[in-house]
């Protein structure tokens, strides 16, 4: 049985790097914006956004938070993982988030680093 997620979207803002506190490691997280585009019944152009949260650990979210910005377009491979957090009021909030295992940047290279080569 597999668990694998692949995605091509944009990202919703700016790579962000953090720090686990159980472990001090560092991963870095963003959301990505995934749009499905169709026409309806009577011909009509439709289409439906969805929000995904990203997390990419060790030397892909080190790549991620120095090449990536919001708006950047990416093709991603990755697993399906469940959390949950207890807030104040012992109430739980739960997470549906995507651990990365393999990012392609998308977007062709910004027009002064093409004249540079």
């Amino acid at each position: 049985m597999a668990n694998k997620v692949i995605l091509t979207g944009n990202l919703g803002a700016d790579p962000k790097v953090n720090k686990s506190e159980k472990n001090g490691n560092s991963f870095t997280t963003f959301s990505l914006a995934t749009t499905e585009n169709w026409k309806n019944d009577k011909g009509e152009k439709q289409s439906k956004t969805e929000w995904h949260n990203i997390i990419a650990n060790g030397k892909t979210g080190e790549l991620a938070e120095k090449y990536l910005k919001k708006g950047s377009k990416i093709y991603l491979e990755g697993k399906l993982r469940y959390s949950s957090k207890e807030n104040e009021d012992k109430t739980k909030t739960y997470f549906t988030n995507i651990n990365v295992d393999t990012i392609e940047f998308l977007d062709s290279k910004p027009q002064e680093e093409n004249s540079a080569e």
